[in-house]
This record gives C-alpha cells, sequence and structure tokens, in this order.
C-alpha cells in the first residue's frame, strides 16, 4: 500500500510541476515574465535549484526527496499549494 500511495503522490508532484513549468512557458510566449518565488520542501533528492543544508553545495544536492532546507524555483503564489507526501510546499525552510 505504501508503494502505490508514493507512487500516485510521486505522480501527483510531477503533474503539478509540469502544469506550473507549461503555464510559465506559456506566458514567456505572450511576452509576459512570469515572477517566481523559493519553495522549500517540494523537491526531489538531487533535484533542488539550491540551499540543501550543510554538506552540500547548492543545486542539485538535496540528499532525501522533499527535504525540508532545499528550495526549488516555482510560480509566484503556487508554492503553498503544492502538496507532497510530506505535507504542503513553504515559503520558508522546514525543519
Amino acid at each position: 500500500m505504501k508503494i502505490r500511495t508514493l507512487a500516485f503522490s510521486t505522480l501527483a508532484l510531477a503533474a503539478i510541476a509540469g502544469g506550473a513549468a507549461h503555464a510559465a512557458d506559456d506566458m514567456k510566449k505572450d511576452g509576459m515574465k512570469t515572477e517566481m518565488e523559493k519553495c522549500y520542501g517540494v523537491s526531489e533528492a538531487g533535484k533542488n535549484d539550491c540551499a540543501a543544508g550543510p554538506g552540500t553545495s547548492c543545486a542539485g544536492t538535496s540528499k532525501v526527496d522533499y527535504q525540508g532546507n532545499a528550495w526549488t524555483l516555482v510560480p509566484k503564489g503556487t508554492c503553498t499549494t503544492i502538496k507532497t507526501p510530506k505535507g504542503m510546499g513553504s515559503l520558508t525552510p522546514i525543519k
């Protein structure tokens, strides 16, 4: 059951991220600038944009999925609506 839940959560997160990326692409095509914000706790291991804590250098260095001190840039206003198996995205580091 855990594998099914994790698989569903991963697919849901991928769909959200894909939708956000597609929306950002559409805005760029229309000449609009997309404002982005840092969102903590939503990246999968090794897929963060930066700030993954002590012992890491930066982008792509998070050690676990949804690491609370690792952030990813997302379109402004979407962070706190992103749901992961560990909870919602946060505009500040998650302890």
